[in-house]
């Protein structure tokens, strides 16, 4: 087999509806778009343990979302709003149709794009996401010193999580994409329950256990690489 050549991951900004979005890019230039979408707190170098395997047949962008890392942070936030800089920075880089990845947060932010836009996502992974059922509210910690990300947009998209749109629900219907849910089982936080009933709603949906806890892609990152990579081959 021949080695494809993977280029190193540079770093670039691109502005969207007036919000300057930070990302990294990987991979060869001509291969397939996939887009990555980190989880709550985190940002685009999160993906690291498993960008270089991905990279290997795949045009790679990992984002930085609004209010997370060096993207900006402007101090209106919500998960629709994280869905419509994710299309708008689409547009901005001609990027028409693209396998998306989402974990936890960016998992929520990637169904909720798949469900409004469905023609624009070719194949979707959902990695131990938020289902969209209402959940018992909780107080976050903030953490000490100076975090990595906008505290303002933690208790905003909380809320939004605790206390989902109907609509999400509904609309899971609405996602044409085939879709890969990777549930983190018993070791998660996250309901599995959930996550099963989110795989049965989306029409073309599977579920996987990967039982890493909830950070599948970092616990087990050749795992989550292998499957990823096959479930993106099958199209």
């Amino acid at each position: 087999m021949t080695e494809r050549h993977v280029t190193e991951a540079r770093s670039a900004f691109v502005a969207v509806g007036g919000v300057r979005l930070a990302y990294q890019v990987s991979g060869p230039p001509d291969a397939p778009p996939l887009v990555l979408l980190h989880a709550l707190g985190e940002e685009a170098g999160d993906w690291a343990p498993v960008t270089p395997a991905l990279a290997l047949d795949r045009r790679v962008y990992a984002l930085d979302l609004r209010g997370h890392g060096r993207s900006d942070w402007p101090g209106d936030y919500s998960l629709e709003l994280m869905r419509d800089d994710v299309l708008g920075f689409l547009d901005a880089l001609g990027l028409d149709r693209v396998d998306l990845i989402g974990h936890s947060l960016g998992g929520a932010v990637a169904y909720l794009l798949a469900q409004e836009r469905p023609g624009r996502v070719r194949r979707l992974v959902l990695e131990d996401p938020p289902a969209p059922r209402p959940r018992r509210p909780s107080t976050p910690e903030r953490p000490a010193g100076e975090p990595g990300f906008d505290w303002d947009m933690v208790l905003a998209v909380k809320s939004q999580l605790d206390t989902p749109d109907p609509a999400w629900s509904a609309r899971l219907a609405d996602i044409t994409a085939p879709t890969l849910v990777v549930a983190g089982g018993p070791l998660s936080h996250v309901p599995q329950e959930g996550l099963a009933d989110l795989a049965r709603r989306v029409p073309r949906g599977r579920l996987v256990t990967v039982p890493a806890g909830h950070l599948i892609h970092r616990t087990e990152p050749e795992r989550f690489s292998d499957l990823a990579g096959a479930f993106l081959r099958e199209g």
